[in-house]
């Protein structure tokens, strides 16, 4: 177990299960490799946005979210190389794929990153961040929209 005194969420204690270890850090923090998710347990994982919490460096925490929740065909595509410190069993019941959220003042303008993906491996809570071959996928994807819309659905 490990406790970690945050700046957003107070003091937390973390099972050891529940460590996700990044290998190579994650995109312009490679020196922060351990993480947990944080997220509103009454909805479990289906809350939009999660936290990822660096264990390293207590007052890091992300935003996060599953991306098919803006965009249902979303398929990021890299070389199998990469995916590598994922570790073995790469089945699609195994993987959680989550992309950075970036909230500005103007809560409109809210956008995701498409073009670096979270790919989690589960069963062996190894993670990497990869930069998708896809050209297509943006890293400022405006989402306002879309969650407005989602949650008029409901």
């Amino acid at each position: 177990m490990v406790e970690v005194n945050t700046n957003a969420f107070g003091k937390i204690a973390i099972e050891d299960d529940k460590i996700i270890h990044f290998e190579h850090g994650i995109l312009g923090f490679p020196d922060l490799k351990r993480f947990t998710l944080i997220f509103n347990i009454e909805k479990g994982m289906e809350s939009s946005i999660k936290w990822l919490q660096s264990l390293d460096e207590p007052n890091f925490a992300m935003p996060v979210m599953n991306p098919s929740l803006v965009m249902e065909d979303y398929e990021p595509m890299f070389d199998e190389e990469l995916l590598k410190p994922l570790g073995g069993n790469l089945s699609p019941e195994n993987l959680l794929l989550f992309v950075t959220v970036t909230v500005p003042k103007d809560v409109t303008k809210i956008t995701v990153n498409l073009k670096a993906p979270i790919i989690v491996n589960v069963q062996e809570c190894k993670a990497v961040q990869l930069i998708s071959d896809n050209d297509a996928y943006s890293i400022k994807y405006e989402i306002y929209d879309k969650l407005e819309a989602k949650k008029a659905g409901e």
